[in-house]
């Protein structure tokens, strides 16, 4: 039988770090709430917390698919534990360092050397039969996110808008469907946090065809390309001018912190893109608000 390659975990490890960063994402900046308990990733088997990289690797899990629990634990350990894990979850990698005993070369003696190893596990809310300590605080720890008048009225009358549709774990505008998934406002830390998200996605339906037609159902842009970072940077600029309009002030700025790195390129590339990019998100607002004419604009 042909040898397999050994697994190098350090790429492993880095390519998955690297892959949100890529992607603009910064999980520790995201506005939907996930814990009741402490935010601290921890084994549900030992009790222990998890340390060094391994809580990145957690944390950054969490966030794409929004688990509201801090436990974690193993296939086995969820069988122990008189659970399952579900069937389609997917687990996540984590390292440990352990020490194997081994033959000095030059002594020819007895030595113990660290050796990266791996795990998988999986969040206690990927299980069937398994309720977390910190299951039965989510709710009651988690107060209803405040309506805010003036921006659910935006949002009530922004006219012939997209299909909204509360569901999943993270926000997204999907132009072929003209359709902004986002989820329930209970998810979010605050209600500011709530319609400031939903504003960056209804903004980004603005540049659908049968509105501002930026492109977005006709032209998809690649993640990365020019065309993508200017887009996201129209949307956070509209989300912008949508909160002043609404009289709310949620943290916009440290949000849009997770798009600097895609933007980079394009703003050096384009030295007239911030004018012509809030030119658009000045449209895309007041389109929203009904302030602009009911036609259709191809610039």
């Amino acid at each position: 039988m042909k040898k397999q390659p050994s697994r190098d975990l350090y790429q492993d490890v880095t390519d998955r770090v690297l892959k949100l960063l890529d992607q603009g994402t910064v999980p520790w900046r995201n506005p939907i709430r996930r814990a009741a308990g402490g935010g601290w990733p921890r084994n549900l088997d030992s009790g222990k917390d998890y340390r060094g990289i391994n809580v990145f690797l957690l944390a950054m899990r969490t966030w794409e698919e929004g688990f509201r629990s801090d436990f974690w634990l193993t296939f086995k350990q969820a069988q122990q534990q008189g659970g399952r894990v579900r069937k389609g979850e997917k687990s996540t990698l984590i390292v440990f360092w352990k020490q194997v005993n081994c033959t000095d070369p030059q002594t020819d003696e007895e030595v113990k050397i660290p050796i990266l190893r791996h795990y998988n596990v999986f969040n206690a809310e990927q299980c069937d039969g398994i309720t977390p300590p910190d299951a039965a605080q989510t709710d009651a720890l988690a107060p209803a996110v405040e309506r805010i008048a003036e921006a659910e009225r935006i949002v009530t009358d922004y006219r012939n808008g997209p299909e909204i549709m509360h569901c999943g774990r993270q926000a997204v505008y999907r132009p072929l469907m003209d359709r902004v998934e986002i989820p329930e406002p209970e998810q979010f830390e605050s209600g500011e946090s709530y319609y400031a998200t939903l504003f960056h996605e209804l903004s980004h339906s603005t540049g659908h065809s049968k509105r501002l037609n930026r492109g977005l159902d006709t032209k998809l842009a690649p993640f990365g390309s020019a065309d993508y970072g200017k887009e996201e940077l129209i949307a956070e600029m509209s989300a912008a001018f949508l909160a002043a309009a609404s009289g709310i002030s949620p943290p916009t700025i440290d949000q849009s912190a997770a798009y600097i790195d895609s933007w980079r390129a394009v703003l050096k590339a384009e030295k007239r893109l911030v004018i012509t990019a809030a030119g658009a998100a000045q449209r895309s607002a007041e389109w929203i608000l009904g302030s602009s004419p009911p036609e259709r604009s191809t610039s």
